[in-house]
């Protein structure tokens, strides 16, 4: 078929480091999944953000660096942590709400940085802005233009709940005319906000809902010059599951110094590492990769320790569908 999704399995040497600066915020987007609670109120120093890059780099492994929130722009040493991450082998990227404070756009060049990717949860302002702030839709799309122009490679991450699942098909037109070569579709996470949502609109879709709309979606996106990542979420019967926090490196950082391997873990304090003294130091006791290994029927043992409610059962207590580890993507490239 045509455009097919293709999973994109583990790569061996290949790690992904998210890297929260701070986790201040100028919205209050209703699914948020910052904890201050477990991630701390601390804004990293320069001197911090320098050391602790240094302790993940690694010149013969690829390497990627996500700059994350909160903002990250609202740091008023991003330009420099961009830089620093450049100098020490990284593949840059720049997680963003849309605003770019502190002028991130004339502070650094398109040379340094990989992607510049935009948070939007919906085609137009009346999708938007009720899941993310009032004024966000038009400022965010301002600053992708702006960004554009300038020669940044921008991409755009949609957040798919059941607030927004039916306008995604309206956003590909969007993004061909902003000229977006790139979109990542997530699902929800039952984390921070969305954990306590008192709202049904803004939580996960079902599994139906979700194999109804965002394949073909990602299909026409790709039909349109788009490259799509998105989740895998469900395994067919016949494919293997596979934990990241045991074949891939990935390490999600908090300015609190909790260092994580598996985003679902990151409202409870059960880090497999922690920062102390700009040493990383492997954390003592019950820990998230205590679990990784285990085999079970609902594939993630996570996801069934932590949001049970999200795994299918049949009349028999079987699982319907094995869930896939959350860091395990499926893509579509252009034509």
């Amino acid at each position: 078929m045509k455009n097919t999704a293709r999973t994109v399995a583990f790569k061996p040497g290949e790690r992904n480091i998210f890297f929260h600066l701070l986790t201040a915020c100028n919205l209050s987007c209703r699914h948020c999944y910052i904890n201050r609670q477990q991630h701390g109120t601390e804004q990293l120093t320069k001197e911090q953000i320098a050391q602790w890059m240094t302790l993940f780099a690694d010149t013969d492994k690829h390497s990627n660096m996500i700059f994350l929130g909160g903002e990250p722009t609202l740091h008023p040493e991003l330009p420099f942590a961009i830089k620093k991450a450049k100098e020490l082998g990284y593949n840059v990227t720049v997680d963003s709400n849309g605003y770019l404070f502190n002028d991130l756009l004339t502070k650094t060049s398109p040379d340094l940085l990989d992607f510049l990717s935009f948070s939007l949860d919906g085609p137009d302002a009346k999708t938007n802005d009720p899941i993310r702030g009032e004024g966000v839709f038009a400022t965010c799309v301002a600053n992708i233009e702006r960004a554009v122009s300038l020669g940044y490679a921008v991409s755009v991450i949609y957040t798919v709940s059941k607030k927004n699942l039916d306008s995604l098909v309206r956003l590909v037109p969007l993004l061909v005319k902003l000229k977006v070569p790139k979109l990542f579709i997530q699902v929800i996470g039952l984390r921070g906000k969305s954990a306590k949502a008192d709202s049904e609109e803004v939580s996960q879709v079902s599994r139906q809902q979700w194999l109804d709309t965002v394949p073909a979606v990602a299909r026409m996106a790709a039909e349109k010059g788009i490259h799509v990542t998105y989740p895998k979420v469900f395994l067919a019967p016949d494919e293997k599951f596979e934990c990241a926090g045991v074949v891939a490196e990935n390490y999600f950082i908090f300015p609190n110094g909790r260092v994580y391997q598996c985003p679902l873990c990151e409202d409870h304090p059960i880090n497999a590492y922690a920062i102390e003294n700009n040493r990383l130091v492997k954390s003592e006791g019950l820990c998230e990769d205590s679990f990784f290994s285990l085999n079970i029927a609902e594939g993630c043992v996570m996801n069934k320790l932590l949001q049970p409610d999200t795994i299918e059962y049949d009349s028999a207590g079987k699982p319907v569908n094995r869930i896939s580890c959350c860091l395990l993507k499926q893509e579509i490239g252009p034509g």
